[in-house]
């Protein structure tokens, strides 16, 4: 290989159905498999039950009135009206739009009225947030709307609220009363649409967690997500025989391509301990229903093996699975390796934009390779290492990392320009990642473009100072950000979390460094902390760190080098 470009030969084909298609033939061959079981709510459906829930809440959602190419948002945690929604306005071919169940008033209002949304479907609460009452505080002409009929001055494109497991609130349908709603000609329609929908129809609108600006709504396919879904759970080798356990949000791609899509296109069982993460109810999840996959961000690979009730779990059922959302540290997928059962689990790499994953490793990849590469390329999937003026760079020289194929989004919805600087007229899609690309097309996430450091002309990369500082036995999780410096023009500093019961000091995390990393790599400064601070997809928010840093340290501003 002479330059840093792969592209993912395959025999394999691509699904050319649409999602509510597909769902169709999957149960022709897996009715009677377990679809979903949802264990929170004791809810345990089949192949077939699934389909029937999702038919009638398609049909009821036609009985109010939506139309294809409609936008409609949904808001909740986990839980199986998420699923059933996901399906149902994939068989309508109605938008769903994603939106994050940490959200508060102003990034809804933003979210709705940005996608045109005009219907929600809303929880009722979730831990301190309560739903129905920030829509009501944004829109409260619920309080005297006809169901159906809103006509709310901050929120001027939604007229319809649909409220999951709640009571009787005025202005809203209750999701439980929308599957009765849909009589012979609504169902009629509904097979109709199954012939008249295509594959690259838009389907989903997911908002990326911004680190600046307003988030910005990457707009996806059938074509996008249930390919995606295919692929990365083939890379997991999953068949009708697997038994996912999905503790991830389903609002984000790791959820509800990853692990919903996923699972459909094998015939698997998607099974959720919870509304949100929490590792024992992860822990009993795995054990009661012979989990034999787990999804994770890092962290919640750390929680869960860090939990004083860890070693009573039998999670010998346990064969794969997939770490992916945020750099895996490769002390953490040891672990999981030895501890879990995870002998086949995979690490996967990709964003929101493109489906979301482009590479990952295989179940027969050496843990060297699992450990620290994020794998090959997908198939089908092209990607290439560009310099700073878009030329090609040779194997194992660092640049930012493009992908290309039917994986890309269509574009950020209503937004021509941001488009245009993320996708450019080859469509090639500019993931702002830092990586390199070994001979044999292994790649490796250096970092963010603009996470790297530059400290007096030397580029410094965090994520191989956090390896490093991994290895101390003393730190169970860190983070490295870079902070103004007058002298170098930019400064090291640490972010340290040590294991319950530990000390350290400051002079012991630099004293650990000192002659085993360049000089110019050992963090000027560390910070111990008892969190990071995170979206709730498990990224870690350097930009929140840096601006912390810089306010407790008194440093002043400036433009690096």
């Amino acid at each position: 290989m002479a330059a840093s470009y792969v592209h993912g030969a395959s025999e394999a084909g691509f699904i050319c159905d649409t999602i509510g298609v597909y769902l169709d033939r999957v149960v022709e061959r897996h009715g009677a498999r377990d679809a979903l079981i949802v264990r929170h709510q004791e809810i345990r459906w089949t192949y077939r039950e699934l389909q029937e829930q999702v038919d009638r809440v398609a049909a009821g959602l036609l009985a109010l009135g939506l139309e294809r190419g409609e936008r409609i948002g949904i808001w909740s945690p986990n839980n199986a009206e998420w699923c059933v929604a996901q399906f149902a306005t994939a068989k309508l071919g109605l938008i769903l739009v994603n939106i994050n169940p940490a959200y508060r008033i102003a990034e809804l209002e933003y979210a709705l009225n940005k996608a045109g949304c005009v219907a929600l479907i809303t929880a009722s609460r979730f831990k301190t947030s309560d739903y129905v009452g920030m829509l009501r505080e944004l829109a409260p002409e619920l309080a005297t709307a006809a169901p159906g009929n809103l006509h709310a001055a901050r929120l001027p494109d939604l007229r319809l609220v649909i409220n999951i497991g709640g009571g009787d609130e005025p202005g809203m349908i209750r999701f439980d009363d929308v599957a009765g709603l849909g009589g012979h000609a609504e169902h009629a329609r509904l097979a109709q649409l199954a012939c008249e929908l295509q594959f690259d129809d838009p389907i989903n609108i997911q908002f990326t967690s911004g680190t600046t600006g307003f988030p910005k709504g990457a707009t996806l396919t059938h074509h996008n997500i249930l390919n995606n879904g295919f692929f990365i759970s083939d890379a997991m080798k999953f068949t009708e025989q697997d038994r996912v356990c999905i503790p991830v949000p389903l609002y984000h791609c790791f959820g509800m391509v990853i692990g919903n899509l996923g699972c459909l296109t094998h015939g698997s069982a998607m099974i959720y301990p919870g509304e949100g993460f929490d590792p024992l109810a992860t822990l009993e999840t795995i054990e009661a229903e012979r989990c034999t996959a787990l999804y994770g961000v890092p962290t919640m690979f750390i929680a869960q093996m860090d939990h004083p009730d860890f070693a009573r779990f039998d999670l010998s059922s346990l064969r794969t699975g997939i770490m992916a959302g945020s750099p895996c540290p490769i002390e953490v997928m040891k672990r999981a390796v030895s501890a879990m059962h995870l002998s086949e689990i995979i690490i996967g790499y990709g964003m929101t934009e493109t489906s979301p994953a482009s590479f990952a490793t295989t179940t027969d990849d050496p843990i060297e390779r699992r450990v620290a590469t994020v794998g090959r390329v997908l198939p089908h999937v092209e990607a290439k290492i560009v310099d700073a003026e878009g030329r090609i760079v040779p194997p194992g020289v660092p640049g930012e990392l493009l992908t290309r194929g039917y994986l890309v989004m269509l574009g950020y919805w209503n937004d021509e320009e941001k488009t245009r600087e993320a996708i450019d007229p080859a469509r090639w899609m500019h993931t702002g990642d830092l990586a390199t690309i070994d001979d044999e097309g292994y790649c490796n996430i250096v970092g963010r473009i603009k996470d790297m450091v530059i400290r007096g002309g030397e580029n410094v990369y965090p994520r191989e100072i956090e390896e490093f500082l991994y290895r101390h036995p003393k730190i169970q999780d860190v983070q490295v950000i870079g902070v103004p410096d007058p002298r170098y023009g930019e400064e090291l500093c640490a972010w340290v979390k040590l294991r319950d019961g530990e000390r350290a000091t400051i002079e012991e995390i630099r004293g650990f460094c000192q002659g085993q990393i360049a000089h110019y790599k050992v963090p000027r400064y560390v910070k111990f902390v008892d969190a990071f601070p995170m979206t709730v997809t498990g990224k870690i928010q350097k930009f929140v760190m840096r601006e912390e840093t810089i306010r407790e340290l008194g440093l002043a501003l400036q433009k690096t080098a």
